[in-house]
């Protein structure tokens, strides 16, 4: 089942239940999705296209909240937890930072890193295996800390 599917599927169950939040979160994916799908030569998503979708919808409604949360709107804010819950649903489950520093020391010592000259190289690695599992700038954070 592709994550149109999915999300076309949750959209009728949330519609019946009524859920307002649960409803503008899984619009605003199905409308990303059908941009995605109108801007690109080819029609169809891969997963990994997919997975790059859901974590910009999630980066930015962080943002927003963070935003939120500077000019004391809490209301707002809560607006967007409540659906980055939501898309997160639809995300594989998230690498704690443990998890991913450990993965990021495996690399390293595969690619013989040594300094920070070497984080682009590490980065390009990183980011291809953990991608959908993890947000780039947590992995951004974790190479420089071990690099430097």
């Amino acid at each position: 089942m592709t994550l149109e599917q999915k999300v076309m599927q949750a959209l009728k169950e949330a519609m019946k239940e009524k859920n307002k939040d649960k409803l503008d979160a899984l619009r605003a994916i199905k409308s990303a999705i059908l941009l995605e799908k109108t801007k690109g030569a080819s029609k169809t998503l891969t997963e990994a296209d997919e997975m790059k979708l859901l974590q910009r919808l999630v980066k930015q409604r962080k943002e927003s909240a963070e935003i939120y949360k500077q000019q004391n709107r809490d209301d707002l804010a809560q607006v967007e937890y409540n659906q980055i819950a939501v898309i997160e649903s639809f995300l594989p489950e998230q690498m704690s930072a443990e998890e991913i520093e450990a993965e990021v020391k495996r690399i390293i010592e595969e690619t013989g890193a040594e300094s920070m000259r070497d984080m682009g190289k590490v980065m390009g690695i990183a980011t291809k295996k953990l991608a959908g599992r993890a947000d780039g700038k947590t992995i951004s954070q974790i190479v420089k800390k071990l690099l430097s």
